[in-house]
């Protein structure tokens, strides 16, 4: 028998989860009225950093466990996968948050400015201390999107604005509030830099007590810098005032950008359940799989894979919400 889902989404969460059912078989629709992943989807605006033992700075542990399992799914689905690891530092004056942040962290190693020189010499003119993740990596998000999108195209699996047939799955993300009213929104904020004289080629956390930033390689000079989170659910534009911490911290980090170009300035809010862990969860005619905060790229395959469980084969997941229903097969 063959099993027939309408997915609801086509974020990346709606994509993984298409991606995951096609290849097992799986008759799919996917539907989403907005069309293809654009400047409307908070997954256009990601990191795409796959660091789980990174985030096991504030992530409960399925968080670093599932996200270990994002660099295979990624690779298997035909995404480029840039395992170059991580890199943490602090200003001089901020020395005891790296400390708080090796104290929190596993899998990493602690380097001085000769260590460093070796990997980022630019950085180690200016950081005496790092640390090093070496087993962690990054996707390039829209590439991401667009080559899931096109994959499933041409296994027949279309965006359209369609009736849904079979078992809904809905992977809207905070759209999905007037179903799921827990959920909340998590703004972040990015800026898309042109800075060919910045030679890092690794993704980098710059800590700070007040603006902690993210910059992650793209390639040919181009660099995502991105802050990690804001408790508000406003999707609209970013502000000056956000805008200037968002450039100064990146001036700390390697004067250089101080010549970048800025291509885009973007922001938008990322869907959270109050303890800031995902769930597939069953609520009157559909399966819901949401709530991924700020690791959509991290956890879309292992919520995916375990969605696929689930409806495929009755394997109740880890992640289930036990509140809302009983789970059954498609």
């Amino acid at each position: 028998m063959t099993h027939e889902f309408t997915v609801l989404g086509a974020g990346v969460v709606g994509l993984c989860v298409a991606t995951e059912l096609t290849r097992r078989g799986a008759l799919v629709h996917l539907r989403d009225p907005a069309g293809p992943a654009g400047d409307h989807a908070c997954s256009w605006w990601a990191g795409g950093m796959l660091a789980p033992d990174c985030e096991g700075e504030t992530a409960e542990e399925p968080v670093i466990r599932l996200g270990r399992e994002a660099g295979a799914w990624w690779r298997a689905a035909g995404v480029r996968v840039t395992q170059a690891g991580s890199l943490v530092l602090a200003p001089g004056r901020d020395q005891a948050e790296l400390d708080r942040f090796a104290r929190r962290t596993r899998n990493h190693k602690t380097m001085d400015a000769a260590g460093l020189g070796q990997i980022e010499p630019e950085l180690a003119q200016r950081f005496g201390r790092a640390l090093c993740f070496a087993a962690e990596s990054h996707i390039a998000p829209r590439e991401a999107l667009n080559g899931l999108t096109d994959r499933l195209s041409g296994s027949g699996v279309r965006i359209s604005d369609g009736p849904a047939r079979g078992q809904i799955i809905d992977c809207r993300g905070l759209a999905a509030r007037d179903r799921l009213p827990d959920l909340r929104g998590v703004r972040g904020e990015m800026a898309l830099l042109h800075a060919p004289d910045v030679a890092i080629r690794r993704p980098v956390r710059l800590l700070h007590p007040r603006h902690p930033i993210y910059v992650v390689p793209r390639g040919d000079g181009i660099f995502m810098l991105g802050a990690t989170q804001l408790e508000t659910d406003h999707r609209g534009p970013v502000t000056l005032r956000s805008a200037v911490e968002l450039l100064n911290a990146a001036y700390r980090l390697d004067p250089a950008f101080a010549e970048a170009a800025i291509l885009e300035l973007g922001a938008d809010a990322r869907p959270a359940f109050p303890d800031n862990l995902p769930r597939i969860r069953r609520h009157k005619d559909r399966i819901f799989v949401n709530g991924l905060f700020r690791h959509g790229f991290l956890l879309a395959p292992a919520m995916a894979r375990m969605l696929a469980d689930l409806v495929l084969d009755g394997t109740i997941p880890e992640v289930m919400d036990e509140d809302h229903g009983e789970w059954h097969t498609a």
